[in-house]
């Protein structure tokens, strides 16, 4: 990490945060203040069919009566505004243009229903199918709007990394995930080219996130190779469980932060439980 500490908080207004994400938060908050660093908040606001006002507005209100506070943010301004992902489309369409000018991305008309039937393993990889190259040849000579781009990821190459928590991970490029989407055909960037693009431009440190997102982190290391950045250092928290050890979404609304408190819980004896 460098001398000077910047973390991020980065929740998506699609539902209610639980209390996975307030754990995952507060080891942020702790880190930060560890460091004497700088702690900033992002709404990431890009799927505008499930990011809803009430969302954002429970958002700020829940995180601050878990006792989180950020120095930078939406509602607070700062140097690296906007800090709502909606509003930060051109810094995106210029990561895209590098990643398409130096070759690193090509089209693909292939659905999500396409990769399935094409796997021999249809089951593998929750997050995203691992695909299998169907489009791998397409002419890269097209408009960005209208089709979905993938980055080809460098076939048999390890992407490694030394976790703080977790310790050195490893994931083989075309093994453990395939070609990626790092633009969609309704012209946004996906999750993977928004979240690398922000955390560069907003010069973060250490990304403090769940563990569910190790293989994002190895997509994300290849991206910031590729963009010719240098990565932030990762530290992968342990996932919370509901009592049928399914890990917690927000549509368990029984361990939402807003429900919890309505029980009439406190946030310093949720942070209690977790030992």
């Amino acid at each position: 990490m460098s001398a000077v500490y910047r973390g991020r908080l980065a929740p998506s207004p699609t539902g209610y945060l639980h209390l996975g994400h307030g754990r995952t938060f507060w080891i942020a908050q702790q880190r930060a203040e560890a460091a004497d660093g700088t702690l900033l908040l992002r709404n990431d606001d890009l799927d505008s069919a499930r990011c809803r006002p009430e969302f954002v507005a429970a958002m700020y209100e829940d995180m601050r009566w878990f006792g989180l506070r950020w120095s930078e943010g939406p509602d607070v301004g700062g140097s690296h505004a906007s800090y709502n992902q909606s509003e930060r489309m051109p810094f995106y369409i210029a990561a895209f243009e590098r990643l398409h000018t130096s070759g690193f991305l090509y089209p693909c008309t292939c659905s999500r229903q396409d990769v399935f039937r094409a796997l021999a393993a249809p089951h593998q990889g929750e997050e995203e199918p691992l695909y299998p190259g169907t489009c791998r040849g397409a002419s890269p000579h097209r408009p960005r709007v209208g089709v979905n781009w993938r980055f080809r990821v460098p076939e048999g190459t390890a992407v490694s990394f030394v976790d703080s928590a977790i310790g050195p991970h490893s994931e083989t490029a075309g093994g453990d995930f395939g070609d990626f989407l790092v633009w969609r055909k309704d012209d946004l960037p996906s999750y993977q080219l928004a979240c690398t693009v922000d955390d560069m431009a907003m010069r973060i440190t250490e990304v403090v996130r769940g563990a569910d997102l190790l293989t994002s982190t190895c997509r994300q290391l290849l991206l910031y190779r590729a963009l010719g950045e240098p990565a932030p250092a990762f530290h992968h928290c342990a996932l919370m469980n509901d009592e049928h050890g399914h890990r917690l979404a927000k549509r368990h609304d029984a361990l939402s932060l807003r429900t919890l408190r309505e029980r009439g819980a406190t946030p310093q004896e949720l942070r209690d439980s977790w030992g």
